[in-house]
């Protein structure tokens, strides 16, 4: 009889030429049987490493056996121990570099399909219908959370289930932060987003929705209506921009707009949601990380004929998923490597008809230990072009820090605060996710505001945790 254990799964997804005609989600998900096989691939480590890859801790190897033995409700039960979006994280966490990474099998084989198998319990749930689960009698505390996006939405569901009085404060029309704004419907589909924060608000969280902080209200206010505890989760929403010639003439987007109109405000449904995005014949966009395959495979969609991918460096060396760089490339965007440009070419009507570039060549790493790309002398050329979408990062937005004179920054503009609690220089107050780090990804600001909530409850119960606020 054969030992030899079953090979890791394929996702099942929609072919190219057909997902690039819609915005409907691509991968497909495993069936139940697939499921239960993959996750009996699971040996039990009696030290799982797995969990040491994951930001919010889940019981990895717990959820895992449950399926195993087709206990899906426990299953489910069980991730949700810890995590209150698993739908989410299952669609958009990069377990290739988290919990797979660290799973034994992956040593001489492939690693468990950890990410697969929550995707897959999540929405079995979701089909079947979430149910709240039982709470704690409440604490006569309150708790304002800043910012609907995965730290907020995390934070303020793991107070909840303590017990807290929690009430999010969201500057847009609608709750979820990037999750809303700036993953593509085809990757990551708005109704599951709601109904993850249905979750959250199911444990008896307030959401007030169009409430910018620094406009409509300040952290003075909330301590006038009674808060007592603050935790700021607004990401970093502030577009770079390359800064060279040209980079003001039309047709020019920063990927922040460009995605934030087809995704939050259905630009991708026009003319039946009155939001018009103009995307010509042929579109460039500038970056290698997963903002840039949204943008790339995004532009696809919405009409483009040719779109590629600029980027200074190799495909090695490109931030994204390699799932989400084999899907662009398989629905026709064309990486173009170790090119950067120097100036944007346009018309006598003002809009951009070119990028002029030049080619690069690796050099020593740099900080972020990265081979640093270096022009070579005499390369320039031009890659015409109707429509150019930047997506280079983001920074701080300057509205909310400067509403809160007192709170101290880091030397790159971000709120400075502890790695392990979110404390800040400001007493109850605590920081996380994008606006701490920097942009990163959705998990690790998920585990963010799970070690904020974990630090406010200690400062309700325990203030003498936070001795830098006495000094």
């Amino acid at each position: 009889m054969s030992t030899e254990r079953p090979s890791r799964p394929k996702m099942p997804q929609r072919p190219p030429e057909e997902r690039i005609k819609d915005f409907n989600e691509v991968p497909l998900g495993l069936s139940e049987e697939v499921a239960v096989a993959e996750a009996r691939r699971c040996i039990q480590c009696k030290k799982p490493t797995c969990i040491e890859g994951c930001p919010v801790e889940i019981d990895i190897p717990g959820f895992i056996k449950l399926l195993s033995q087709g206990e899906l409700d426990g299953a489910i039960a069980k991730i949700k121990e810890k995590n209150s979006l698993p739908a989410i994280c299952g669609r958009v966490c990069p377990q290739e570099d988290q919990c797979e990474s660290k799973c034994i099998l992956g040593r001489r084989g492939q690693p468990v399909a950890i990410g697969y198998l929550e995707r897959f319990l999540a929405d079995y749930e979701r089909e079947k219908g979430v149910k709240a689960p039982s709470l704690p009698p409440p604490r006569d505390k309150k708790v304002a959370v800043i910012g609907s996006g995965p730290a907020g939405l995390t934070c303020a569901g793991d107070l909840a289930r303590m017990g807290y009085k929690v009430t999010i404060f969201e500057a847009l029309h609608a709750p979820g932060g990037v999750l809303v704004y700036g993953i593509p419907e085809f990757r990551l589909p708005k109704a599951i987003v709601a109904q993850e924060v249905d979750y959250v608000q199911s444990l008896g969280v307030e959401l007030k929705v169009s409430r910018v902080i620094g406009k409509t209200f300040t952290l003075d206010d909330l301590k006038d209506e009674g808060y007592q505890a603050f935790f700021i989760g607004t990401g970093a929403g502030l577009p770079y921009f390359l800064e060279v010639p040209g980079e003001n003439l039309n047709g020019i987007y920063s990927a922040n707009e460009f995605l934030t109109r087809s995704n939050l405000m259905k630009a991708y449904l026009f003319p039946r949601y009155d939001t018009p995005l103009k995307v010509g014949q042929s579109v460039a966009v500038i970056g290698g990380g997963n903002v840039a395959m949204d943008s790339a495979r995004t532009a696809l969609r919405l009409g483009a004929k040719e779109v590629c991918l600029v980027y200074r460096r190799t495909k090695k060396e490109m931030p994204a998923r390699i799932e989400e760089v084999e899907r662009a490339e398989e629905e026709g965007v064309n990486c173009i490597i170790l090119t950067n440009p120097v100036r944007f070419l346009g018309n006598e009507n003002g809009w951009v008809t070119g990028i002029e570039c030049i080619q690069m060549e690796l050099g020593e790493p740099d900080e972020s230990g990265r081979r640093r790309p270096v022009p070579i002398p005499g390369s320039e050329f031009v890659i015409p072009i109707d429509t150019v979408v930047v997506a280079i990062g983001q920074g701080p937005n300057p509205l909310l820090l400067e509403t809160i004179p007192d709170l101290q920054l880091n030397r790159r503009g971000y709120i400075a605060a502890d790695a392990e609690t979110g404390a800040t220089s400001l007493a109850g107050v605590f920081a996380g996710g994008d606006i701490v780090t920097g942009a990163a990804t959705v998990i690790s600001a998920m585990g963010a505001g799970k070690r904020s909530a974990q630090a406010i409850d200690r400062f309700f119960t325990d203030s003498n945790s936070f001795p830098e606020w006495r000094q």
